[in-house]
């Protein structure tokens, strides 16, 4: 094996291992949405412990300092426009998600329905030319990819421990995952405009802090602080394990090709989150062979979405 062949393939299984750590924070999060009995303030400590290590790297890395330079230089010549700056709200809207949804639902059909809602929405998103690739043409294979998507969807509501949750819980994965494929477009026409992926990353974290932040004190208003904080330390990693992937992210992409990456991510997080309400599951996890099923068809979708059609010879 050669040793580009070789760097290659750690690459990938790496991009496995970011998408277990991406199921792992959910149910961890979830967790301490569950045990604090607030999901708000759960995604509020996640992110904002999330902040603080990339608001440190950047203050003590030169290409940290750097990219927050061109960041402020960028608004200041209006060369980075404000809307650039709201990806955060999405990751807001995903870590909220699990810290009121995974702790009830389980982390295998919160994660089908982030699937589905980043499938779905990355269809519209391409064909409008949000992101910082252009315009991209809708295949059969992606609409096909889209629609295996809504089916996996489907198989995880078959459940009998799926009736008795609230619909807007089951929705809310749906709208987490479409809130990504936005914040990657987002993303990525950001880390162009400041050449740095901690830059973007920070500005993410900054903005979905503030968000949580608020929408933890309207919660705290209307129903209370929480009583009781977990004595567990593991429960309050959230945060520490979205900043290792979002860095793994970006270290391991350049090696394996953005398709790639994704489709390794995808099968790290589908795994993992089968193995997690196997091992550590909630109160609707849904029973094994249906969740084996609707992962199957998500990860399918997935495939078959990213999949491109061979070239005609000429």
């Amino acid at each position: 094996m050669t040793p580009s062949r070789r760097t290659s393939l750690l690459a990938l299984a790496g991009a496995v291992v970011v998408g277990a750590l991406t199921a792992l924070q959910a149910r961890i999060n979830g967790q301490l949405g569950v045990a604090l009995g607030d999901g708000l303030v759960a995604a509020v400590i996640s992110f904002g412990s999330g902040l603080a290590l990339v608001g440190l790297l950047s203050a003590v890395t030169p290409a940290g300092r750097r990219g927050v330079c061109r960041l402020v230089r960028g608004l200041h010549d209006r060369d980075v426009p404000a809307w650039m700056l709201l990806g955060g709200l999405a990751g807001a809207l995903t870590v909220a998600t699990q810290g009121l949804a995974v702790g009830i639902i389980g982390v295998s059909l919160f994660t089908v329905g982030v699937v589905a809602g980043q499938t779905v929405n990355g269809l519209v998103l391409d064909r409008v030319g949000y992101g910082p690739a252009g315009v991209v043409a809708i295949t059969p294979g992606r609409l096909l990819g889209g629609a295996l998507s809504l089916v996996a969807v489907g198989i995880s509501l078959l459940s009998d421990t799926a009736t008795g949750v609230p619909w807007w819980m089951l929705l809310l994965p749906f709208l987490a995952g479409a809130g990504i494929a936005w914040q990657q477009a987002t993303n990525g026409r950001l880390r162009a405009r400041v050449h740095s992926a901690l830059t973007a990353t920070l500005v993410n974290f900054a903005g979905g802090t503030a968000a949580l932040a608020v929408a933890a004190a309207i919660s705290i208003t209307v129903a209370g602080p929480p009583t009781a904080y977990p004595a567990e330390p593991g429960l309050y990693t959230g945060g520490a394990i979205g900043v290792a992937y979002i860095f793994l992210t970006a270290a391991l992409v350049g090696y394996t090709g953005v398709l790639l990456f994704g489709l390794g991510a995808v099968v790290g997080q589908l795994v993992a989150s089968v193995l997690l309400d196997a091992l550590w599951p909630s109160a609707a996890s849904p029973p094994l062979g249906q969740a084996l099923a609707m992962v199957a068809v998500a990860l399918t979708s997935v495939v078959v979405a990213a999949a491109r059609r061979p070239r005609r010879a000429r």
